[in-house]
């Protein structure tokens, strides 16, 4: 038997709750038990223990007495080497994929927030046993866990070299559809939940399957990946999006509407941006089982359960993740150089509007991730830049520049897997590796692009190597420097940037506007006041007025704040100027 066995069984789906049994086969003196406060790939101290209850404990078929710690540490009152049995309930009911969930319908769990650690014995070999309990008939079991004895449906035990492994396995359980497909010679699983009969899992598992090889291949030529089998875990709900990379599994969440429909013939209909979308993320997280649970940051070489891990390399994990994610749906051959121009352009605009990016460093969003990224309030725009955005871009513009000298980032990928053995990796590693492919110093390139708030040098770029950047309007909101929700004939304003013409007329978060003043256009007319049920309302009511004055409920007081109408705004858009250098560029 395992040094240390847990066993998690339904206990009961509509009170949402996991029966948990913890059995150490040797315990330490007074063993401390600890469970996680955060999960690696979401970088938030979230506090898992406020969802465990009815902590108990025996040895030998005595109780044990517990003392409490801390929030999230134990101790039990044990002799070296003595049997220790401890028991407990996990509440799930959180359908993100960071914690764990139980209904009628579906269960999951990540091992952070349902496995007590035996401090001391982390090293040891572990063993999960998933049972029943009380589940649904005809539920099954899914994960990347080594299966040791377990039936068809997947209910038994499966064994894990240490804690690390066995936390980083997350389990899906329920009457899920289930569909499996091998890229480059390793099996890979996808299983769906929440989908409806319309479903065209053929499809998933072809583009899938695409994005996979092409990945595996980068990364290894015609050699074998750093894992012997992978599992896709979706879960399809009625509005959600997110995903958390493991090392040979992933957790997904997308909205329903976004999967892929079935069609009469083969490929009939066209990819919605939903469902590109969909890919993207499958994508993203697939590129992380290279590129942050094996080339990590030197800080998480060893993952400290306890407390925040704080590195500044998130800008290139999740960053450059972000920038490969579309660009190998485009090496897939699942979108066209068109499309793939699009979703960059997506990408530039958002950074453009956003102030924050003159505030903080992208290095320094990085660090901050545990008490910002998560965090997000209506000043964020103004204060924050994203570490995924943001990075994406500087990824970007080092492949372009790097494709000056007759390199490219994927040689810098690769060449940073050699260097470091496919393990933990400082800047240093990075600043090295492109001078040795540029042929010269980018010290000061990734000072100015990570390290300072300088604009980056996006389209000067992307012109040189051969797409056209042209300018377009943006909507009304970003126009004004508004960030609003329309519901029920309501304009409500969540946000409003720093030096934009609605801070300057002292619109605040949290307003209401109701309506506007004009000013009459000719001597003799009168003014005007009209009440407005959406943004859009604004530009045509005002006409050519160079101002007007918002009508505002705050706190129920009402306000006048005097707007001065600003000047254009513009976003970019992008297209192949040189389609033939674009092609060789994208296809690698």
């Amino acid at each position: 038997m395992s040094p240390v066995q847990y066993t998690v069984a339904v206990r009961d789906a509509h009170a949402h709750l996991f029966d948990i049994t913890l059995t150490v086969a040797a315990a330490g003196r007074r063993q401390v038990l600890a469970l996680p406060v955060w999960i690696p790939g979401s970088y938030l101290v979230r506090e898992f223990s406020q969802h465990l209850q009815g902590l108990s404990a025996t040895s030998n078929g005595r109780p044990v007495a517990l003392q409490q710690l801390d929030k999230h540490r134990w101790r039990a009152e044990v002799e070296a080497g003595a049997r220790l049995t401890v028991s407990y309930q996990v509440y799930a009911f959180d359908a993100s994929v960071r914690t764990a969930f139980l209904d009628s319908t579906r269960g999951f769990f990540n091992g952070t927030s349902t496995c007590l650690r035996v401090v001391g014995q982390e090293d040891r070999p572990h063993t999960l046993t998933i049972a029943p309990g009380a589940a649904p008939a005809g539920w099954r079991v899914a994960t990347g866990l080594k299966p040791t004895q377990v039936d068809a449906d997947g209910w038994g035990r499966y064994s894990a070299a240490d804690y690390d492994e066995l936390v980083d396995c997350p389990v899906e359980l329920g009457s899920f559809w289930s569909g499996e497909f091998t890229a480059c010679g390793v099996p890979h699983r996808f299983v769906v939940s929440g989908a409806g009969a319309w479903f065209d899992g053929d499809r998933l598992l072809d583009d899938t399957r695409r994005i996979c090889e092409a990945q595996i291949r980068f990364w290894h030529g015609d050699q074998a990946p750093p894992f012997q089998r992978y599992v896709f875990m979706l879960h399809a709900s009625a509005d959600g999006y997110g995903g958390l990379e493991h090392r040979n599994s992933t957790a997904l969440i997308c909205q329903r509407a976004d999967l892929p429909r079935r069609a009469d013939k083969p490929r009939a209909l066209k990819a919605t941006d939903g469902y590109t979308t969909l890919l993207g993320l499958i994508s993203h997280e697939y590129f992380h089982t290279w590129n942050v649970k094996r080339l990590r940051p030197a800080e998480f070489a060893r993952y400290d359960y306890d407390r925040e891990n704080y590195t500044g390399l998130l800008w290139f994990f999740e960053g450059f993740t972000s920038y490969y994610d579309d660009l190998f749906l485009r090496r897939a051959g699942l979108i066209d150089d068109a499309t793939w121009l699009q979703l960059q352009a997506k990408n530039i605009n958002p950074l453009r509007q956003t102030p924050g990016r003159l505030v903080q460093t992208v290095a320094q969003a990085s660090f901050d991730a545990w008490v910002k990224y998560y965090r997000v309030g209506e000043n964020t725009p103004n204060a924050t830049v994203s570490y995924y955005g943001k990075g994406a871009l500087v990824a970007l513009c080092l492949d372009l520049t790097l494709r000056q000298s007759g390199s490219s980032l994927d040689d810098a990928m690769r060449a940073l897997w050699e260097r470091t053995g496919g393990g933990p990796l400082r800047e240093a590693d990075v600043r090295r590796v492109l001078r040795q492919l540029a042929g010269r110093s980018l010290d000061a390139e990734l000072d100015a692009w990570v390290h300072s708030t300088a604009e980056l040098p996006v389209e000067s770029l992307l012109q040189a190597a051969g797409v056209k950047v042209q300018d377009e309007p943006v909507p009304l909101a970003q126009q004004l420097g508004l960030r609003v929700s329309e519901t029920g004939g309501a304009v409500q304003i969540k946000t409003v940037l720093r030096g934009s013409a609605a801070e300057a007329a002292g619109l605040a978060a949290g307003d209401e506007w109701l309506g506007i003043e004009l000013a009459p256009l000719k001597r003799g007319q009168a003014a005007e006041a009209w009440r407005i049920g959406k943004l859009d309302e604004v530009a045509w009511l005002r006409g050519a007025r160079p101002r007007l004055v918002a009508l505002v409920s705050r706190d129920r007081r009402l306000l006048r704040c005097p707007l001065e109408w600003p000047a254009a705004a513009q976003a970019v858009r992008l297209s192949a100027q040189d389609a033939a250098a674009v092609g060789r560029w994208l296809g690698g």
